[in-house]
């Protein structure tokens, strides 16, 4: 089984501030509850170690993750990879008529283990709002 799921986010903001939360791998592995830390290496790839209070799973899981289309400052997806599931996401800006943005998103995950893709169903939302408020805080701050 898979899981998808697709939100759509409005901002009273220029696209390239959200471009520059969006297109930051460390800012989007710190939005999510599940990932409990992750690493940036010199390639641009990234390991997300992921903790899912599932019953088959007992520590965390190594996510190996890397951008696999970038297209600045509009598009990026990444596909993140491990023993137990691969997610694939893609954030997508456009420009709206009122000088912010619209940033939507798609998120898809196949489990390999039981349990992985309930998870994902019942949380994804939970997990998008954090994405958005993350974001928000981001545009919120000084810089």
């Amino acid at each position: 089984m898979t899981v998808r799921v697709s939100r759509t986010f409005e901002f009273d903001a220029p696209p390239a501030d959200v471009w520059a939360f969006i297109s930051d791998a460390k800012q989007r592995a710190g939005a999510i509850s599940v990932v409990d830390s992750f690493d940036v290496h010199d390639d641009g790839t990234a390991t997300w170690h992921v903790a899912l209070p599932i019953p088959m799973i007992r520590s965390t899981i190594d996510v190996e993750t890397e951008e696999v289309e970038r297209d600045a400052p509009n598009r990026v997806k990444f596909v993140g990879k491990s023993r137990a599931f691969r997610v694939t996401g893609e954030h997508v800006i456009t420009e709206t008529d009122d000088g912010g943005c619209r940033l939507a998103n798609e998120f898809v995950v196949d489990g390999r283990l039981p349990g992985v893709e309930s998870f994902f169903k019942r949380n994804f939302d939970a997990e998008l709002d954090n994405l958005e408020d993350a974001l928000r805080a981001s545009l919120a701050s000084p810089a």
